[in-house]
């Protein structure tokens, strides 16, 4: 999932920059019936369409007022959603799921297995254009549905009812039930769709929900909306919140002083921020499963840059001339690390010897700082394309904390003899947009594992991925990603080593750079609890939050 990429110096993709939800209640609503919260985003939301949702933004607002067939809990566990009993047979590869009869949409329509087989289609068509239709692939005839080979009709999904789904795939998938907890794999109201035609999911009006609140006041371009209890929902006993406001806040100073003042419950808090109030009893840090890179465009409209990023001398020349260690320690300060490699940290262990994936998979040359190697490779590069001089422009989120980032590496950069660097800092929504379209020539964005499994990392960067803005290009990294996602779910150790050897190609190709894994420093009221915190995936699940 794109992240903001505000650089959670205050904040990035993700689900593509920095971030979330800040999560808290206020002194006032504490001891009103009526419990209610005041909480921050450090960027805006961009869409509410389960479909085209690609960001962590996205993702958290679609996790809370709607339900797939699981909901996941604390740890990433799955839960009982709209599925209350699961049958596996044909060796792994056919899912009978049977649904509960009581569940609603906001509405007043029943939620059907005809729900779940319009909204997967839906998804897979080539029409809707979904940057997260990749996610099907192992789903029978998903692949060629995406590739425009065959119709939506035949994709492996069917209702038997209104309360019993079957799903068939080409080969046992080894995360299927994390997939069926991810926003992208719920159900989608088919009147409503075609009611709103291409306004569903732009405004919260302009969407219905089945989860357990719903959303109201957001125009679509405004920076604060609120989610209110679903009374349509099916557990709806166990939703405490009456309503939970939102407002987006792009700079720490705002943040803190209006946390001090108790008009929010939550705040993200900065480097120096983080010094004053590291004692305080609402501090805590938030670790996510998430890398921020920057990505080049080797296909830029300038040619003598799209030759420039071709170069691995260059790419990696860029790469040793960043220092990581101070760049976490002095400008994010908020308990980030520097990356391992592109997958991050504690996201999966190797089956047979423990080892963290960033152990197996490292590639210390990829992560490194050495400015005296890096200018050597700079200046053999330029040499190579036949160039003294690069004006580079480097595309950001437009909050403090993603300023402060791209000002740190433009200071990085530019010790590179003949290289200028120029920043963009542009709101969320535009920098994911313009990533999409290749319009940048190098992109701080960053990416939030969808579930712990490294795959969910590693699939962006294959050839015919349709996140792979930068258009990085390897037939050997191509053919251990496609292996590891075909391997048997059994065979845990040949996946495993497939995985690790695309890593290994991504990173010795320099074919992106990793800068950090996130970290983010709050304040949050202790009064708040019942806040499920997962670092891959959609990060909160709030359907158990209370004030006390």
């Amino acid at each position: 999932m794109n992240f903001k990429t505000a650089a959670k110096v205050t904040v990035v993709a993700g689900a593509s920059v920095l971030f979330l939800a800040a999560c808290g209640s206020s002194k006032s609503s504490s001891s009103s019936s009526k419990q209610t919260a005041n909480l921050t985003e450090s960027a805006e939301l961009p869409t509410m369409d389960l479909s085209k949702s690609t960001d962590v933004v996205s993702s958290d607002m679609l996790n809370n007022t709607n339900e797939g067939l699981y909901r996941l809990g604390k740890n990433g566990k799955v839960t009982p959603g709209i599925a209350k009993a699961t049958k596996v047979t044909n060796g792994g590869k056919t899912y009978t799921f049977t649904l509960r009869k009581n569940a609603k949409w906001s509405n007043g329509d029943k939620v059907t297995a005809k729900d779940f087989v319009y909204g997967w289609q839906r998804t897979v068509n080539p029409k809707t254009a979904s940057q997260y239709a990749y996610l099907y692939s192992g789903i029978k005839n998903a692949d060629a549905i995406t590739n425009g080979k065959k119709p939506v009709s035949s994709l492996g999904i069917k209702a038997d009812g209104d309360y019993k789904l079957t799903v068939t795939l080409d080969k046992p998938i080894a995360y299927f039930k994390k997939l069926m907890g991810f926003v992208n794999f719920f159900p989608q109201n088919e009147n409503a769709v075609k009611k709103y035609g291409s306004k569903y999911g732009t405004t919260s009006s302009a969407m219905v929900y089945n989860g357990p609140y719903k959303m109201t006041g957001w125009t679509g371009t405004n920076l604060s909306w609120t989610l209110k209890k679903n009374n349509s929902y099916w557990d709806k006993k166990n939703v405490k919140m009456s309503s939970i406001k939102y407002q987006v806040v792009k700079e720490a100073s705002t943040g803190l002083n209006l946390f001090n003042s108790g008009k929010i419950d939550d705040t993200v808090l900065s480097n120096e921020q983080v010094k004053n109030y590291k004692n305080d009893k609402n501090y805590l840090v938030r670790k996510t499963a998430s890398t921020f890179y920057i990505e080049f465009n080797r296909d830029d409209s300038n040619a003598t840059l799209a030759k420039a990023f071709k170069n691995k001398k260059i790419r990696q020349a860029l790469s040793l001339a960043i220092n990581r260690k101070s760049y976490v320690n002095n400008t994010l300060g908020n308990g980030s690390t520097v990356s391992k490699g592109y997958v991050s940290e504690d996201l999966a262990k190797n089956p047979k010897t423990g080892k963290d994936f960033t152990t197996d998979a490292a590639v210390p040359s990829a992560v490194e700082y050495n400015l005296t190697k890096a200018k050597k490779l700079w200046k053999e590069g330029m040499k190579e394309i036949g160039e003294s001089k690069l004006n580079i422009k480097l595309l950001s989120d437009d909050t403090d904390g993603a300023k402060k980032s791209t000002e740190f590496i433009q200071g990085a950069w530019e010790k590179l003899p003949g290289l200028t660097v120029t920043n963009q800092n542009v709101p969320f929504k535009t920098r994911l947009s313009r990533s999409e379209s290749g319009n940048f020539d190098t992109v701080l964005s960053a990416w939030n594992a969808d579930f712990t499994d490294p795959i969910s990392f590693l699939s962006l960067f294959t050839s015919d991925n349709s996140y792979n803005n930068g258009k990085y290009d390897s037939a050997a990294y191509d053919s251990a990603v496609k292996k590891a996602e075909g391997s048997d779910s059994n065979n845990t150790s040949a996946r495993w080593a497939d995985m690790v050897a695309a890593e290994k190609q991504l990173m010795n190709d320099q074919g992106v750079i990793p800068i950090y894994q996130q970290a983010t420093a709050h304040l949050t009221r202790t009064s708040l609890k019942g806040i499920i915190y997962n670092t891959a995936g959609s990060n909160y699940n709030l359907k158990y939050m209370s004030v006390k």
